[in-house]
């Protein structure tokens, strides 16, 4: 063989060897990062000045896939937690076809026990990677409709009514405002805001109040000052108070805390008018789906929340929410140094990324 002929059969003998060779492993990366606020949160169970959440990164075939998980005290569940958990499934995970994402995540949620959120930052990495597998974002794989999203409110945390006032003052280019509430300053808060705006008002009690009267008074009372709905109430495993309320008032009235998982749904509809839906307290978008597909069925309303989150949460949570009736899909307006750019509101409305998979950039 001459060096012509040589160098004619390189390229057939590189591409022998590459197909013989063995695919190279799955990587995979978790990481806690903490998020900045831009004002101290301040609910009835807690406040802070940051939050810890969890961020995956899943590799393979030269695509990598991202996803956050936002994990709570309250479920008892720690960022520095699921980092531990998504290390311990390391072994699995690189040796698994993530196409195969619904075997994958079945395996997850049989063999893990609670560890929520660091669930929904596989389910979210895992989505991310398919949809950037097929080059589609994640709305289009759904087969949903991006301009049917709705409009989101903007949070306003529990604060003195400076502050409160400062919030509103910021929060002026959105139509829809979300008020938290559950504490004795509950009426000066809210005659704070009304004496400010005439926006619409929907408001969260975190479970706050404790006496069910108590509950049915605030709320009616609410309903004079223009709310449109509220959240959660009483206590999550106070569904029996629950149906009291809904008996003796005529707001709309959504599980939060009480609703978690696909399986809590059915108990809650004669309690409730609806359910807020949190990626990372029921697991992820699959689990997501699952649930807003149960409630339609029980013709419940749906809507959408989260926790203080990046981009990555809140955008992955959007391009489920052309299939909801109302958005609460701020957590990454509420940070000050969100590591990526998704999910966009212009005008107070969701207008999801074009990009494959979550369309992160």
């Amino acid at each position: 063989m001459n060096r012509r002929d040589l160098f004619r059969t390189l390229p057939a003998i590189a591409v022998a060897g590459s197909a013989n060779a063995a695919p190279a492993p799955n990587a995979v990366k978790a990481d806690v990062v903490r998020l900045n606020l831009k004002h101290t949160w301040t609910t009835v169970m807690s406040s802070s000045t940051f939050r810890d959440t969890l961020h995956v990164k899943l590799t393979s075939q030269g695509i990598t896939g991202v996803g956050e998980g936002a994990p709570i005290s309250r479920y008892n569940e720690s960022a520095v937690d699921g980092k531990k958990l998504v290390e311990s499934l390391a072994p699995m995970l690189v040796t698994a076809d993530f196409s195969q994402f619904s075997k994958i995540l079945a395996q997850i949620f049989k063999k893990v026990e609670g560890n929520w959120a660091a669930k929904a930052a596989i389910d979210i990495a895992l989505m991310d990677w398919m949809g950037k597998r097929l080059n589609v974002p994640l709305y289009k794989y759904f087969g949903l409709d991006p301009k049917d999203a709705p409009l989101t409110t903007f949070s306003i945390g529990i604060d003195t009514p400076e502050m409160t006032k400062k919030k509103l003052e910021e929060a002026a280019s959105y139509p829809v405002l979300k008020i938290k509430v559950g504490l004795d300053s509950d009426e000066a808060t809210m005659e704070t805001v009304r004496s400010l705006t005439k926006k619409p008002l929907r408001v969260d009690a975190n479970e706050g109040w404790k006496d069910k009267d108590e509950a049915v008074r605030k709320i009616n009372w609410l309903e004079k000052m223009g709310v449109e709905f509220i959240e959660q109430p009483m206590a999550a495993h106070l569904i029996e108070e629950a149906k009291y309320i809904r008996k003796r008032v005529h707001m709309p009235i959504f599980a939060d805390e009480a609703c978690l998982h696909p399986s809590d749904i059915p108990k809650l509809a004669e309690a409730f008018d609806g359910i807020n839906i949190k990626i990372d307290k029921c697991g992820g978008m699959l689990e997501a789906y699952r649930m807003i597909q149960i409630a339609r069925s029980l013709g419940m309303k749906v809507m959408m929340g989260c926790m203080i989150s990046s981009s990555v949460s809140c955008t992955a949570a959007a391009h489920l929410s052309p299939l909801i009736d109302y958005a609460d899909l701020d957590g990454n307006l509420l940070i000050s140094n969100d590591p990526y750019h998704g999910v966009e509101v212009i005008n107070g409305k969701l207008t999801l990324p074009t990009g494959p998979g979550l369309g992160l950039r």
